[in-house]
């Protein structure tokens, strides 16, 4: 009889820890980019390609923090609860921006505006990678 119990015991708290790990959102350094083509970029000059990419960055980065807080109050939740909340639109937006940058960085190595984003890239380094 005590066999038993410790055993349905034992089975009761691994079920309870490794539910904790159910549903948990992605790291943000795991999320890749959703394909976009870069055809939506071909009629775009260096100077707007250069403000695109620019604007794609600070998304991005806005993106990273929100989906980094989100795995850090899932992973307090799953603490107390036995859950996380699983991945929110922070995820598949931050994957769509991560898509259209490369796009981007595709239709600017197209036109040969390396040179422009260079530029850009000695002012404010954090924005363009």
């Amino acid at each position: 009889m005590k066999y038993r119990f410790l055993m349905m015991l034992i089975g009761l708290s691994s079920s309870i820890v490794l539910s904790g790990c159910a549903n948990m959102p992605t790291a943000s350094s795991q999320i890749t980019g959703a394909y976009t083509s870069s055809l939506k970029y071909e009629q775009y000059s260096c100077q707007k390609l250069t403000a695109e990419i620019n604007s794609l960055a600070r998304r991005e980065n806005q993106l990273v923090i929100a989906q980094e807080q989100r795995v850090k109050s899932s992973q307090m939740q799953a603490f107390w609860l036995g859950y996380g909340t699983g991945d929110g639109i922070e995820a598949s937006e931050l994957a769509n921006v991560r898509g259209e940058k490369e796009a981007v960085r595709s239709a600017i190595d197209e036109k040969a505006c390396a040179t422009a984003v260079r530029e850009v890239e000695t002012r404010s380094p954090n924005l363009i990678n």
